[in-house]
């Protein structure tokens, strides 16, 4: 399996202490540039970092190589390592979609994904239902109805994994190896939504009978109806993160702004 961010790889190769370090001062860093703790044209000191930290100035290198390659820092002659915009960020980095999660532009990020997927996931799924097999169509109908049952019981972990694995599977029916990628995007917004208290507690039943649909539409190859399906679980996905955000007085992104 590959791994989902440059510092997964880099965390696979050390000894175990090391990449316990690598991953703590990664992640310290990382959330630090998303929340704004660190911003734009500040200067990172090697030296600095290794006091802070208490790691050595090999942790820290490999730390900041791995920044660099998610396009939050760059080395300049004479200056030193600078903090980027977020306009230069790999965006479609996992680890960096966790980050943004955990910042107070969380439901920003929220909004992103969810317009990408709804561009993206309502055409997989008329895609699925042009090239799904029988028996993956029947797999897709069998992971719906767990959903459902998992949804009516309240058991939100269950549901989150079984959300998750329905979105992936749409996903890979698709046949597209592009949007097979964004499964890894896909699952982190899901995660984050759970974490977050971003979605209901028990899901609407709206919501299961959509992804009911949209399974059902699949096995009967019926693409136009397995998209106009998925474009309503979007829909609804938006619709009960404004109320959710609403309700906690977070800052609103300026798309919404009126």
């Amino acid at each position: 399996m590959e791994p989902s961010s440059p510092g997964v790889a880099a965390v696979q190769k050390k000894a175990p202490a090391e990449a316990g370090l690598h991953a703590q001062v990664l992640d310290h860093l990382g959330t630090a540039i998303c929340g704004g703790q660190l911003t734009p044209g500040s200067v990172l000191n090697i030296d600095e970092l290794v006091d802070r930290y208490g790691v050595s100035r090999s942790v820290v290198r490999e730390v900041l190589r791995v920044l660099a390659a998610m396009g939050f820092i760059e080395t300049r002659r004479r200056v030193g390592v600078l903090i980027r915009p977020a306009n230069d960020w790999n965006v479609f980095d996992p680890q960096v979609i966790r980050w943004r999660l955990a910042s107070a532009g969380r439901m920003a990020q929220m909004r992103s994904i969810t317009e990408l997927r709804t561009a993206v996931e309502p055409h997989a799924a008329w895609l699925a239902a042009n090239r799904v097999d029988h028996d993956e169509a029947s797999d897709l109908v069998g992971l719906a109805a767990k959903m459902w049952a998992a949804g009516k019981a309240g058991d939100e972990e269950r549901f989150l994994r079984l959300d998750i694995e329905f979105h992936r599977r749409v996903l890979a029916a698709s046949g597209n190896e592009m949007f097979v990628k964004l499964q890894d995007l896909v699952a982190e917004v899901l995660t984050g939504r759970h974490h977050y208290d971003l979605m209901p507690h028990y899901p609407h039943q709206q919501a299961l009978q959509l992804h009911a649909d949209v399974a059902q539409a699949i096995q009967r190859r019926d693409g136009d109806s397995a998209r106009a399906a998925m474009v309503q679980i979007m829909e609804q996905a938006f619709g009960e993160m404004k109320s959710m955000w609403d309700q906690t007085g977070e800052p609103i992104p300026p798309a919404d702004r009126a």
